[in-house]
């Protein structure tokens, strides 16, 4: 059985870590360059009913379907763009050192959702996969494998730094005291948050995982909540 650590400190990648919006963004661009002004809504349309098939973003299967029987070499520059995409300018600033600064405290592991191809590829591109030091988890949904996680990595306590509202509430329902939520407000699911975060706020809110290195062991402890505009220093 893995030694139990203090403090397991469990990291989304998707606009938590790195700017997944602006890869979208730049994904539309690609498509609209490459398959004319119809060619985003058309991968649009078939990204949303995979996501309701599998329940996460599969990139390359939604390539694939968009591609359907022809050859056009336009779905090979588009192939190209996705697996060698610069992930590592997209990280957000600081998250080196904030996983630094954590690891002095406790283990930090990401988990996240996606398929086993490009979500992996994705993390190692960021330069996550080494700032992590491999601790790296991906599920379909990770609010369903708590059991796995923890028996992976077992903690007295547990940080959850996640932008998805839906995620954290989750989390805090399951494990209760056990887990300390942190909400980064950023990227457009933490825009979107409303009345689930009333109903079950955070513990900790962030505008950036960066500001988590100015924070104390006992600040993810101590069961206050935590606005993080100012975060305690150290």
């Amino acid at each position: 059985m893995p030694a139990k650590d203090p403090v397991v400190f469990l990291f989304d990648v998707d606009n938590t870590l790195i700017d997944n919006d602006r890869f979208s963004t730049d994904l539309a661009a690609r498509l609209e360059a490459e398959l004319g002004p119809e060619g985003p809504a058309r991968y649009a349309a078939i990204d949303t009913q995979i996501r309701a098939d599998v329940g996460y973003a599969d990139y390359l299967g939604a390539l694939q379907r968009l591609r359907g029987k022809g050859g056009d070499p336009a779905y090979l520059r588009l192939s190209f763009f996705l697996l060698d995409y610069p992930f590592d300018e997209r990280r957000f600033p600081g998250v080196p050192e904030t996983i630094a600064h954590l690891r002095s405290m406790g283990r930090p592991v990401i988990l996240s959702d996606g398929d086993t191809v490009f979500q992996p590829r994705k993390i190692r591109r960021a330069g996550l996969w080494d700032v992590f030091e491999e601790d790296v988890l991906i599920y379909v949904h990770k609010e369903d494998m708590l059991d796995d996680v923890r028996a992976r990595y077992p903690a007295d306590h547990y940080v959850m730094v996640d932008d998805k509202p839906r995620i954290l509430v989750a989390m805090k329902k399951l494990l209760g005291d056990k887990v300390t939520t942190v909400f980064v407000r950023q990227g457009h699911y933490a825009a979107a948050a409303g009345k689930e975060l009333e109903e079950t706020p955070p513990d900790i809110t962030v505008g950036a995982v960066a500001e988590l290195a100015r924070m104390r062991r006992e600040d993810f402890l101590c069961g206050s909540r935590h606005s993080g505009e100012k975060p305690t220093e150290r």
